[in-house]
């Protein structure tokens, strides 16, 4: 047997020159035999993967752009609980992808993930649906916004909507990392292809919203919520079998066991020997001579420079075995040392998302406060819009700019960098926090501008003033332009850079920043909230926010905005990109 020979599942062995069309990074088939490029993946199998994703999020988006309405509508929640209520439910579908990523690099593998936790989500979107439409079930209302929910109609609604944030925590974190999987790292020709793959990947994310936040919220603020999350429902059970129709096309990365017990035991073996003098010469460090590393479809990464205390996990001594084998709590590879840095490079990048995250969180909260108390009509006709949909220029902002990045910025930038990508996932993900700022900045011009025609006209107690929603619009394209850089920049950022064994794990702490964004916005309301209104004062977020200073809170998102590019120019120049050693096959 020669030593680049393939095994198959049965125990076969395939000569390489026999099976030159083989994926080099690890990926099986279906069935769990190495996987065949001219078969499976690459962008065959994508459009069952971007379809599933693009039905997910119209799911997902139609039943959430427009929740915090029917918190203060239907369950009858004040303008500062309602924003809580939903940023907290928000934070947690972006928090709980670290349980799915963990159970897909450790155990499953992304696809029985996927499969799993989508079952769950459908029944989350059932029990929501089922909710809001039977007697008895649903809020009782006097009219159409004067609703009120007993303790068991709101316990329903909630349990609904955190089974619906379970079934995203299998779903989030795995879709993008398989997506991306179905290219082989280790061919040039494929590996070129992962990049537009994600600026795809995020357009179909909004084909998906664009369809919620007009069609759906409309059907919800005119036909009901019975409809209004019903659809959604069905939009959810139709990704589940776009997912599963491209079963026997997908490449699969096999799990490399608990990705969190080789960082544990490699914090162990160097506490261990904190004593231990790493030796000049790094090759001398431990490393098996095979040309795949330890962990199960892992390539070896190569050695750095950083963080040096954690080598001493990789110097071996005579007590680090165990009759015929090694300790691991004593003694790991240079390549799982390698993984704990590269974790640990990843966190103050991650934490410059935190802030962009909670900007990004106002277009499903303030945004749409403010929008409500606007004129809602298109034009001078008699139609009128829900707040909601505004959110509509956000999707259309990201659907304008993706292909314009792909086709446009990326050979123009490309003449200026030499970079295969035009520019670099990090400088990508800084031009995003940079736009994101002028955003808020829109946003509190508008409100001061708003605030004052409500002072000088009286306006405090008219439903909907004067003034066009639609002029919410450059806020809301904004934020679309700053996701297109920052968002997928972050995507393919944390896929990149993640340990081979650790992708799914990388992608869900690269959604936590999401979850941590929201719970800080939620942070944030109850501090202004508690600061602002003593005394008596209407405070800066009141129920009618014509009497409050929402303004006030955009332009302190604006300031924290321009601190954190600050710290993230620091961060970016600071980072060390990692490096991979040979190929799996």
């Amino acid at each position: 047997m020669g030593e680049d020979d393939v095994y198959t599942k049965d125990g076969r062995v395939v000569p390489i020159a026999e099976d030159e069309e083989v994926t080099k990074d690890g990926t099986v088939d279906y069935k769990g035999n190495p996987a065949n490029k001219k078969v499976t993946g690459t962008w065959k199998a994508c459009p069952f993967i971007l379809g599933t994703e693009c039905c997910e999020r119209l799911a997902y988006y139609g039943m959430s752009s427009n929740l915090i309405t029917y918190f203060k509508g239907h369950l009858h929640q004040s303008s500062a609980k309602a924003a809580k209520s939903n940023s907290n439910w928000s934070g947690t579908c972006y928090l709980t992808p670290l349980l799915g990523a963990f159970l897909a690099d450790a155990y499953l593998g992304r696809y029985k993930t996927i499969a799993f936790f989508s079952v769950i989500y459908v029944i989350g979107m059932t029990l929501l649906t089922l909710s809001a439409s039977i007697p008895g079930m649903k809020p009782t209302c006097v009219s159409k916004d004067d609703c009120y929910a007993n303790s068991g109609q709101t316990a329903a609604c909630f349990i609904a909507l955190y089974l619906i944030a379970l079934g995203t925590g299998g779903i989030k974190p795995c879709v993008s990392s398989y997506g991306a999987d179905q290219f082989d790292d280790d061919d040039e020709v494929e590996k070129k292809h992962k990049g537009s793959f994600f600026n795809w990947f995020y357009f179909s994310i909004n084909v998906g919203a664009l369809i919620a936040s007009s069609v759906l919220v409309w059907v919800q603020m005119n036909e009901g919520w019975s409809w209004g999350f019903g659809i959604p429902a069905v939009a959810m059970a139709i990704a589940v079998v776009s997912f599963f129709s491209g079963t026997r096309l997908y490449r699969n990365q096999q799990p490399g066991g608990s990705p969190l017990t080789r960082i544990i035991q490699v914090l162990v073996a160097s506490v261990r020997k904190h004593k231990v003098i790493v030796p000049e010469d790094k090759s001398l460090l431990y490393e098996i001579a095979d040309a795949e590393s330890v962990i199960k479809g892992s390539r070896k990464l190569d050695h750095t420079n950083e963080f040096s205390f954690f080598d001493k996990a990789a110097v071996e001594e005579p007590t680090d075995h165990i009759k015929d084998s090694i300790d691991p709590w004593r003694l790991a590879t240079v390549t799982q040392v390698e993984e704990l840095k590269s974790i640990i490079r990843l966190l103050p990048v991650w934490a410059t998302g935190i802030i962009f995250a909670a900007v990004y969180n106002q277009m499903s909260n303030f945004f749409v406060l403010q929008g409500t108390l606007m004129d809602l009509h298109v034009g001078k006709s008699s139609f009128e819009i829900p707040a909601a949909s505004l959110s509509v220029f956000d999707t259309l902002s990201v659907i304008i700019w993706v292909p314009i990045y792909d086709q446009f910025i990326i050979p123009f930038a490309r003449r200026f960098t030499g970079h295969k990508n035009g520019l670099t996932t990090l400088q990508r993900m800084g031009i995003g926090l940079f736009i994101s700022i002028f955003s808020m900045v829109c946003a509190a011009i508008l409100e001061l501008i708003r605030l004052r025609s409500v002072k000088e006209n009286n306006y405090y107690d008219w439903e909907h003033m004067p003034m066009s929603v639609f002029w919410q619009t450059p806020q809301y394209f904004l934020i679309g332009a700053a996701e297109v850089f920052t968002f997928i920049g972050q995507l393919d950022f944390f896929y990149d850079q993640a340990p081979d064994a650790m992708r799914s794990l990388c992608s869900a702490l690269s959604l936590s920043t999401v979850a941590l964004g929201n719970y800080f916005n939620s942070l944030l309301v109850t501090i202004v909230t508690n600061v602002t209104t003593k005394n008596n004062k209407p405070g800066w977020i009141p129920d009618n926010l014509n009497y409050g200073h929402l303004d006030y809170f955009f332009w302190m998102l604006a300031v924290l905005s321009i601190l954190n590019l600050g710290a993230f120019l620091l961060i970016a120049q600071w980072y060390t990109y990692k490096k991979t050693v040979g190929s799996i096959r």
